[in-house]
């Protein structure tokens, strides 16, 4: 049992009025809970049913819990509480009222189950006497059965129909949503249940203890692994989108094994691409030195760690990677589905398995030997964009090539990157590199931090037993979604990740469709002030289906969008923008100005819409193209 903040209104900051005292309400006990765990934004849209939740975090606010930010859209609201849990590596939170407020969360909230982003889901229901009346949009088991929906596309689903039901089910709730494999958890509350007098005064129990990170580890498999380490010659190592807190670790470990390492796309962001190490990037929008890397005979162990391996993380199930030369590392066990045929998996948190491998090493490979050096002065231009001249090209309309190389050397190299689905995604992963990034660019607590942590000291001025002091990024510089791909997700996640971290610039690359589809989000970044660019990719149509039609040799049709004049959109929307449509004009923005200018900017990017995407193995999976 703990003591926490009182859930009655407390006095305003002036002094001079407070409000009534009132008994606190079941949806106050819930945002009580919000407060403990660190949470500080609620992404959503009001409605009638879920007004009590409302009414419940506008009195948090006030005493400096968690605010609300309006979505414009529940699917945007739900990206955003996606972005907001990559860039804190805590709790994402979104909510939405009854019926179709609750059935526009689904494509976001399934987003995030697929790519395994930790998400608490608040939905609405009428009141539990009016199920089964035809009350307006009712959602119950009598009416369009959302939480039979929301059963599929998340990792914990309940419906709360008792004050007393509401710490059991948010505890399961949470500990769904922030263990592997993580997703979204859903609760859905009737109104009446929201207004109903709160059973306790304050919360019973310190969900921060229990929801901390498990260090479990298969010690069998560990001890299997070290022997398959010391008897390989040649290693590559494949580096995945769950490797956010580890990555550093492992790169350690690479070193010492003096080996090299790709990743998969959603993997990219977590290293920096001038890495003498780095082949680049396996799997869709890749490298052919990823490939040939994989390849190349003398390798006799690939490892790959933190990876869910789908079409687009294994190059549509390719056998360069997915053989019996395979180890697969994971802390969620489900993602060893996708490899049967690797020779060895091993489970576990994955920082504390590569620690405990560091740990054991012999005396000459230990970190801080010559292997395990890396030498910062060693890096430079990456060599896998080497036979792209269009990475240079001063032709018009603008090349998306250039346009890449610009945006990585144009942005401070605080940038948070968002790619969308689409020719985004494929432009971003192979050429997007910004400048001036290291390994040690990692928002991560060192050992002595640690070691500080565990014993309630601070760090950096903040007590470290308050969750708000933990901010620990797991997105890296580029974030991009697998798997299941939404268009117009990184509008929504480049407001959630603007919010958590309003000292970075944030650059959501999207595409003209993706804009039309989720680009009323702009409206959010205005109203909260955000520092988001938002690069539009106008090339007049949906450009992976354009060039899928046309590499499969299909018919042309269904992708074809009429001229649009994007900055007009955004300036009515309260926005800045710019025209480009030359390299010329690209160079001449006036990037400072923009990366400190308190809201949004849109760049109307005119590119060549006749440069070929690096989609092939796309169609190749389709089966399609030869």
């Amino acid at each position: 049992m703990i003591t926490n903040t009182p859930l009655v209104p407390v006095s305003t900051p002036d002094n001079t009025s407070s409000e009534p005292a009132r008994h606190p309400e079941v949806a106050d006990l819930l945002v009580s809970y919000l407060e403990q765990i660190g949470v500080e934004f609620v992404f959503g849209i009001p409605g009638g049913a879920i007004e009590p939740l409302f009414n419940a975090l506008a009195r948090s606010e006030r005493r400096g819990g968690p605010r609300h930010v309006l979505a414009r859209h529940e699917s945007g609201a739900a990206f955003m509480a996606d972005g907001y849990a990559r860039e804190t590596g805590r709790l994402g939170v979104c909510c939405s009222t009854s019926g179709p407020g609750a059935t526009n969360l689904i494509t976001g909230v399934s987003c995030a189950r697929d790519n395994g982003v930790p998400m608490l889901v608040i939905t609405a229901q009428p009141a539990l006497p009016l199920h089964g009346r035809n009350a307006l949009q009712e959602s119950a088991c009598t009416g369009i059965n959302t939480l039979s929906m929301f059963r599929h596309c998340t990792c914990y689903n309940s419906l709360v129909s008792h004050p007393k039901q509401l710490e059991a089910k948010l505890i399961s709730a949470l500990q769904a949503a922030v263990r592997p494999p993580r997703g979204p958890a859903h609760l859905s509350f009737p109104t009446d249940v929201f207004r109903s007098p709160s059973p306790l005064a304050t919360p019973s129990y310190d969900l921060n203890s229990l929801l901390l990170p498990s260090s479990m580890i298969d010690d069998d498999a560990l001890v299997l692994f070290q022997e398959v380490l010391a008897g390989a010659t040649k290693i590559v190592f494949v580096i995945g989108g769950g490797c956010g807190e580890s990555v550093g670790t492992i790169l350690r470990f690479v070193a010492c094994h003096d080996a090299l390492f790709v990743t998969t796309p959603d993997g990219k962001g977590l290293v920096n691409p001038r890495h003498p190490r780095f082949r680049g990037v396996f799997g869709f929008g890749g490298h052919a030195d990823a490939e040939a890397a994989l390849s190349d005979p003398e390798v006799d162990l690939i490892v790959v760690v933190g990876a869910s391996l789908g079409e687009w993380n294994s190059g549509g199930w390719s056998e360069v990677l997915l053989n019996d030369r395979l180890v697969h590392v994971d802390e969620a066990e489900e993602n060893f589905a996708t490899s049967p045929m690797a020779r060895l998996h091993v489970r576990g948190r994955i920082r504390a398995i590569f620690e405990r491998l560091i740990e054991r090493l012999p005396a000459e490979m230990a970190p801080g030997g010559h292997l395990a050096d890396v030498i910062i002065a060693s890096w430079g231009p990456t060599a896998l964009l080497r036979d792209c001249p269009e990475f240079d090209s001063d032709e018009t309309p603008l090349r998306p090539q250039r346009l890449m190389k610009e945006l990585g050397r144009l942005f401070p190299s605080t940038t948070r990157y968002l790619a969308d689905t689409g020719n985004s995604v494929a432009w971003a992963t192979h050429f997007l590199q910004p400048t001036d990034r290291r390994v040690s660019e990692r928002r991560f607590a060192g050992a002595d931090d640690r070691r500080r942590r565990d014993r309630g000291a601070s760090i950096n001025g903040r007590r470290q037993g308050d969750p708000r002091s933990r901010r620990v990024s797991l997105g890296g510089w580029l974030r991009v979604v697998m798997n299941f791909a939404p268009m117009g997700w990184a509008i929504g996640a480049a407001v959630g990740t603007a919010a958590a971290n309003p000292e970075v610039p944030v650059v959501c690359i999207t595409g003209d469709g993706s804009m039309l589809m989720n680009g009323q989000e702009i409206s959010a970044a205005v109203a909260e002030q955000l520092t988001i660019i938002f690069v539009v990719l106008n090339d007049g149509g949906l450009g992976m289906v354009r060039h899928g039609q046309m590499l499969a040799k299909a018919e042309h049709i269904g992708c074809e969008i009429p001229p649009t004049d994007f900055a007009a959109l955004a300036r009515a929307m309260g926005a800045q923008a710019f025209v480009i449509r030359t390299p010329k004009d690209l160079s001449s923005l006036p990037v400072e100005e923009i990366c400190k200018h308190r809201g949004p900017t849109l760049l109307d990017m005119h590119i060549d819409q006749n440069q070929v995407p690096p989609i092939r193995s796309r169609i190749r999976t389709l089966g399609i193209a030869q």
